[in-house]
Formats: C-alpha cells, sequence, structure tokens
C-alpha cells in the first residue's frame, strides 16, 4: 500500500544546525530500504501493536519523533497502536542510528548522533545496505540515517521468527532540509512501510519526493 505520510514536524534545519540561510551545496540522497518477509505474514497489518526501541535513545527529541512516525504509519496499515506490550498481539522492534561519513575533498566530518545501533539484521545474519553517494561534489559534511523495524507476534516462544523486518539507510548532508531529527524520523518512517510488506529481500531506493512534501 502506498501512501504520502503527513508532516507534522516542519522543523529548519538552521534552527537544527545553526546554518547560515545562506547555505548551499545541501545533499539529500534517496532512502535505500531493505524487506523480509517471514514465513507466516497472515497476520500482517492488522490487530494490537506496541512498539519497543531495542537501546535506550538518550534524545528525546528523536525517540519522539520516532515513536511518532512510525506509530503513524503503523496505524495507516491497519495496526492499532498500543502502550501495553502485555496485551499487543504484535510487537514492534526499533532500532535508530545516525552515523558522520567524511566530506568530500577532505572536509571533516560532524558527528550528529540519535543514537542506538542498528546490529545484524535479516534472519540472523547482517544485511548491510549500499549507499550511492552520487557525484560528492559539495564540501557539506554528511551524515548517514538508519530506522530498522522488525515485527514480531507477541507470544512467549523462544524460538519465534520475526512476521517481517525492514531497514532504511538514507545519506544526507547536516544542512539537508531532511536532516532535521523530525523530518528524518517521518522520511525514514515512509520508506520502510512502503508498499507494506513488499518484497522479501529486495532492496530499493526511494527517492524523498515519493515520500514526504518537502520541508
Amino acid at each position: 500500500m502506498s501512501h504520502i505520510a503527513p508532516l507534522r514536524f516542519a522543523l529548519s534545519a538552521l534552527a537544527v544546525f545553526g546554518l547560515s540561510a545562506c547555505a548551499a551545496n545541501t545533499y539529500t540522497g534517496p532512502v535505500e530500504v531493505t524487506r523480509f518477509i517471514g514465513s507466516q505474514p497472515a497476520g500482517l497489518g492488522q490487530g494490537t501493536i506496541a512498539l519497543r526501541f531495542s537501546e535506550e535513545l538518550e534524545n528525546e527529541a528523536a525517540l519522539d519523533a520516532f515513536r511518532g512516525a512510525i506509530s503513524d504509519e503503523l496505524s495507516l496499515l491497519g495496526y492499532t497502536v498500543i502502550a501495553n506490550e502485555e496485551i499487543a498481539d504484535q510487537i514492534a522492534t526499533i532500532s535508530t542510528s545516525r552515523t558522520s561519513i567524511p566530506a568530500a575533498e577532505g572536509s571533516d566530518p560532524v558527528n550528529v548522533g540519535v543514537g542506538g545501533s542498528t546490529g545484524s539484521f535479516g534472519s540472523g545474519v547482517g544485511v548491510g545496505v549500499g549507499i550511492n553517494l552520487g557525484g560528492n561534489r559539495d564540501r557539506s559534511p554528511r551524515v548517514i540515517s538508519e530506522l530498522s523495524v522488525a515485527i514480531a507476534s507477541n507470544t512467549n516462544d523462544t524460538n519465534r521468527q520475526n512476521l517481517w523486518e525492514a531497514r532504511a539507510q538514507f545519506p544526507t548532508s547536516v544542512n539537508s532540509p531532511y536532516a532535521p531529527v523530525a523530518v528524518n524520523a517521518r522520511t525514514l518512517a515512509a520508506a520502510v512501510f512502503k508498499d507494506f510488506p513488499a518484497g522479501s529481500g529486495d532492496t530499493v531506493s526511494i527517492d524523498v519526493d515519493e515520500l514526504v512534501e518537502q520541508p
């Protein structure tokens, strides 16, 4: 199911990063997404679901932004998002991170970490998603933001398998309008759940203008 996720938090990149209004040479890459469908997908997109972050996010703004963005996407898919894990039919386990990468032409990278590493992914095997950084002509420091979501039935079975998993990576310069955490979270969440459940094992590249309104 394809849809456009609403942007309720249009934060300014100038306010978040203190960049000049004349800042140029921004970079906003496509979002690269890989998804996996488990052996029992019949229950996807229905019933109650609770959110669980695999690691504590010290950045409360990031926590609120990702919780809100993912909750909205799950609701659009047909889930009822609830806070009580004990009575939820399914659990969505969420991991996020933001990592600095070297800028072009020898510029120093800027660390704007969100917190939480994604760890291994996809049937117990770590899956790396390749990022195409394009021409790489600008001097703006860049970051890669990541979001992974794993949906599982809420059972006590120690051998339970995920019903569905997805991982997205999104490269931007720090002065991109998609770098602020609220916009970034909305973009990543929309990419992860686009055409849910989508094809298993496929990696797709999604332009941001297919996901959210331009900030």
